[in-house]
């Protein structure tokens, strides 16, 4: 089968710098993959994507040679069996919060005898190449996604799963979980007990030979974390992206006509 373009990185000992698509859109899903992402990931937690319109996207995607992923709703069997059947090269499972939801997830991307996967890679086949079945196991990516207080309090046995391929943080929900509501919402954190936890989980993902990953809201924020050691970052999704955008065009031609006065008009 087609290996794995992101282990392949690396092996190279290079960072992945990952996109999101949330908006269920196959045209959208080309124009990001031409992009030059080194992957994509379909979300169909938070994103209006249904199943069905992520199959379209992943063929949207293929053209271009990028590593799609998919981000499942939960940990549940059928939808990550499905994703990595439609053509997915990872999944990327929200809210993992022990040892035991992470062994079960392992289960559910591997097949026997590592894990549970049922085999019927009814795209996949065909998308990946021959030999999906002998060689799946080797190139399917398993994220958790550390997002909570229980979460970070059982990083280490999380971390030690065996068949776990790395640790995704989800700094929005982390910091709810930390905090409660005492901080904004959002992704690129800046508080000092933020900050700690984000490196903790790094060093902990490295110090088990596991890779991790970091959801970030800025190109900027991105830089800084590679240069913290994240193997992986993920820049903002779809729609923030066509949502800043369209802002700072408007805003600047706005102002360029005088600001709200001049807006009014239209």
């Amino acid at each position: 089968m087609k290996p794995n373009k992101i282990i392949a990185m690396w092996r190279e000992g290079k960072p992945v710098v990952n996109g999101f698509l949330s908006i269920p859109c196959a045209f959208v899903s080309e124009l990001m993959a031409e992009q030059g992402y080194d992957a994509l990931t379909i979300d169909l937690q938070h994103g209006v994507v249904d199943y069905q319109t992520s199959v379209g996207m992943l063929q949207a995607m293929r053209a271009s040679g990028v590593t799609p992923m998919v981000r499942v709703p939960w940990l549940e069997p059928g939808i990550i069996m499905k994703a990595l059947d439609a053509g997915a090269y990872g999944v990327v499972c929200p809210m993992i919060n022990n040892a035991e939801q992470a062994a079960r997830l392992v289960s559910y991307v591997r097949y026997p005898p590592v894990g549970v996967r049922s085999f019927g890679p009814t795209r996949a086949s065909i998308s990946a190449g021959a030999d999906y079945g002998r060689e799946a196991n080797d190139n399917m990516l398993c994220w958790a996604m550390i997002e909570t207080r229980e979460a970070l309090d059982n990083l280490d046995a999380i971390a030690a799963t065996p068949g776990l391929d790395g640790l995704y943080i989800g700094p929005a929900d982390l910091t709810i979980g930390l905090t409660g509501m005492r901080y904004p919402t959002g992704f690129d954190r800046e508080e000092p007990e933020m900050i700690e936890a984000i490196q903790l989980i790094l060093r902990t993902a490295h110090a088990h030979g596991i890779k991790a990953a970091l959801h970030c809201g800025s190109a900027t924020y991105a830089l800084r974390a590679i240069q913290w050691g994240f193997d992986m970052v993920t820049l903002a999704n779809d729609v923030r992206m066509l949502s800043n955008a369209s802002s700072a065009a408007l805003k600047e031609v706005r102002g360029g006509l005088g600001g709200e006065a001049a807006g009014s008009q239209y």
